[in-house]
């Protein structure tokens, strides 16, 4: 039987998290009194027990709460459960978002032993369901029959970003695949950063496995328009047959189509497509590919035929 082997928690960012008993799970924020709480993916942490101890097996020497997580389980291999998947703690309800984060500080456990497990074995949920939890609760699994297909949108303006002017697009966009059944994971606007693109496109094709991932903005011919660029480094494969069909059916609107530089491909099992800049051009682009791009999101997942995820 998976169980809870520990909880804890830290009421200020940056401090230790301390051993409870036990603690009580609020829908979509997290655990009560607890730093790492709030409307975002990351509201509760996991680490799998076994993991720990093989840490500790090499000298870490770390006690309940050394990597910031927020409960250890043992028995159940959470960190190679999909995103989407339920963990079920008596009533309380939790969904699987992330695996994994960057360290953008190391800390000391990292200076000690060269490495630390949390960015590489950690795993995100959200609470969907609250309830009270404790030390030694059974934990289930439950994988989500037909669940949605995922998406999320990058906005790159860097006017935008300065809250110069209103982004248009990305709300558009996320109207849209709403319409269509996506369930929009993520929404991020961003200055015209080729860092800031390669993280935000990297972590949610590698950590928060989102099916379609759509950018809007930076493709033109301007000197700070790095999206394509950017985009297409961290291909695993490229599809070009989508933008090149985008191009084909906005030469029909306008010949400016020719100049958009757009790229399209996979990551993971993430599919990647730049849509120009205007909200406009943004949604007769996505009439393109909206149907056709499902058979294409069961593909990269290795599904045909009858499917356990919702169609779109």
């Amino acid at each position: 039987m998976a169980k809870i082997t520990a909880i804890c928690i830290s009421e200020k960012r940056g401090t230790q998290k301390k051993f409870v008993d036990s603690a009580i799970l609020v829908e979509n924020y997290g655990i009560d009194k607890d730093a790492h709480a709030g409307n975002w993916h990351r509201q509760v942490s996991f680490l799998d027990e076994e993991i720990i101890d093989d840490f500790n097996k090499k000298g870490a020497d770390v006690t309940p709460g050394a990597f910031g997580e927020n409960i250890i389980v043992s028995g159940l291999d959470v960190l190679h459960l999909p995103v989407g998947t339920y963990i079920e703690i008596g009533d309380a309800v939790l969904e699987i978002t992330q695996h994994g984060k960057e360290c953008h500080d190391h800390c000391q456990i990292y200076y000690k032993m060269g490495e630390c497990i949390m960015p590489r074995s950690g795993v995100f949920t959200r609470v969907i369901k609250g309830g009270n939890i404790k030390v030694a609760d059974e934990v289930k699994a439950k994988i989500r029959e037909n669940k949605p297909f995922t998406a999320a949108v990058i906005t790159l303006s860097d006017k935008g970003f300065k809250g110069e002017r209103e982004d248009l697009s990305g709300p558009a966009i996320m109207k849209r695949l709403k319409e269509e059944g996506y369930e929009i994971a993520e929404y991020i606007l961003i200055p015209d950063n080729p860092e800031l693109l390669k993280k935000s496109l990297m972590r949610l094709a590698d950590q928060r496995d989102v099916d379609l991932i759509l950018t809007t903005g930076g493709t033109g011919c301007a000197p700070r328009d790095i999206t394509p660029e950017v985009t297409k480094s961290i291909f695993d494969k490229e599809i070009p047959g989508i933008s090149e069909a985008i191009r084909a059916e906005s030469l029909k609107f306008t010949p400016h189509a020719m100049l958009s530089r757009g790229v399209s491909g996979i990551r993971n099992k993430s599919i990647i497509i730049n849509l120009p800049g205007s909200p406009k051009a943004c949604l007769e682009s996505m009439e393109v590919f909206l149907k056709p791009i499902v058979h294409a999101i069961k593909l990269v997942h290795g599904l045909d035929g009858e499917c356990a995820r919702k169609d779109n």
